[in-house]
């Protein structure tokens, strides 16, 4: 039979909320603050990726040797920088909030899939609401961050379901690449970059008028036989 759609996994930054563009302002800081200057080239390289594979593209890209205690200490900057953008609050993405709360009235359980570290996704909680997700998985809570499909394999096992059974719901390329290796059908929804297409990917511009029906559609479209 047919995998049911049983529960919706949602990335962060870019997807729920549009905080890339404040991401975009810490990594020009980060790269001013090395020396440097970030291309458009380099910052699309980085969109979605863990805090590891961000920083190390980084350091090669201005040459520098990556010595990792001083790549821990500039992840650890970085944070901090955007902590505190984060606390000014964070913008939602179009139709984000309205589909989070049908899905919330229609009892369907959520998770939040990010390869931001825990400290940070608590404030940006603090925005969006803790109230919609059964489960938060962060990238510093795993093996390893997007795109291995760490992340996403620990939300599906938290919620207790195989990931065939959840439907993705993702913004970048980094991202959907992980959803996609976990086993996960996937609604992107890409932000500042295209995202190529898929058998196992379903593409909108935006979430204004996706609904829950709409999600289960997708996902029934995208769903793999399974036993």
């Amino acid at each position: 039979m047919r995998a049911v759609l049983s529960a919706v996994l949602f990335d962060m930054d870019g997807t729920l909320v549009d905080s890339e563009k404040l991401w975009d302002v810490g990594m020009h800081a980060l790269y001013g603050r090395m020396g440097g200057v970030m291309t458009e080239e380099s910052r699309e390289a980085t969109v979605g990726g863990s805090a590891e594979s961000v920083m190390l593209h980084t350091y090669r890209d201005l040459g520098l040797e990556p010595d990792p205690a001083a790549i821990t200490m500039s992840i650890d900057w970085l944070h901090a920088y955007v902590g505190e953008l984060f606390e000014g609050g964070l913008p939602w993405c179009d139709g984000a909030r309205e589909l989070l709360d049908a899905l919330h009235a229609d009892g369907i359980p959520m998770a939040l899939v990010t390869n931001t570290r825990r400290h940070l996704t608590e404030k940006a909680l603090d925005s969006i609401g803790r109230h919609y997700f059964s489960v938060t998985v962060c990238a510093d809570e795993v093996p390893r961050g997007k795109p291995a499909p760490d992340p996403y394999r620990r939300a599906a096992h938290l919620l207790g379901l195989p990931a065939e059974h959840c439907l993705a719901v993702e913004d970048s390329i980094t991202g959907t690449a992980a959803a996609e290796a976990a086993g996960c059908p996937v609604l992107v929804v890409p932000n500042d970059i295209a995202v190529p297409t898929s058998p196992r990917r379903h593409l909108v511009s935006s979430l204004v008028d996706v609904d829950v029906a709409t999600l289960r559609d997708i996902h029934s479209g995208l769903a793999t036989e399974v036993a």
